[in-house]
């Protein structure tokens, strides 16, 4: 059981990172406060929503940069990165607690704004989220 969970953990964060990529990607640029941002928001706030760690023992929430990074390396498309955390999203929904989305909509909102305020392209991006999470 704990090594179910411990992967559904790792799985969370990995697609937490492609959605908040698929927030800052969402005006087909990806600017370095967006980066700065989404850092400074994973070693405040997700260090510590619990233990799960990856298996080289690291704190599972780095995997939400990780997998940013990846993306960004890759030029993925947001609407494609999006959708499939929204996949993950609706077969996985008992992870997401109250907290982890409040979590994630403040994280997204951060990572929105935080380039020039947020633009037409994130705000939608951010609507869409938010619906999701009343399914």
């Amino acid at each position: 059981m704990m090594e179910t969970s411990k992967k559904l953990g790792n799985e969370l964060y990995q697609n937490l990172g492609k959605l908040f990529y698929a927030v800052a990607m969402a005006d087909h640029s990806i600017h370095v406060k967006e980066l700065e941002k989404l850092n400074e928001v994973v070693h405040d706030h997700w260090l510590d929503v619990d233990t799960v760690e990856d298996e080289y023992g690291t704190d599972a929430a780095f995997q939400i940069e990780a997998v940013f990074d990846w993306l960004l390396e890759y030029g993925k498309e947001a609407d494609d990165i999006y959708e499939e955390f929204e996949q993950f999203y609706m077969e996985n929904k008992p992870l997401f607690t109250p907290k982890i989305k409040q979590l994630t909509m403040s994280t997204a909102r951060a990572i929105a704004s935080s380039f020039a305020g947020s633009n037409k392209a994130e705000l939608i991006q951010l609507g869409r989220l938010e619906l999701l999470f009343r399914k």
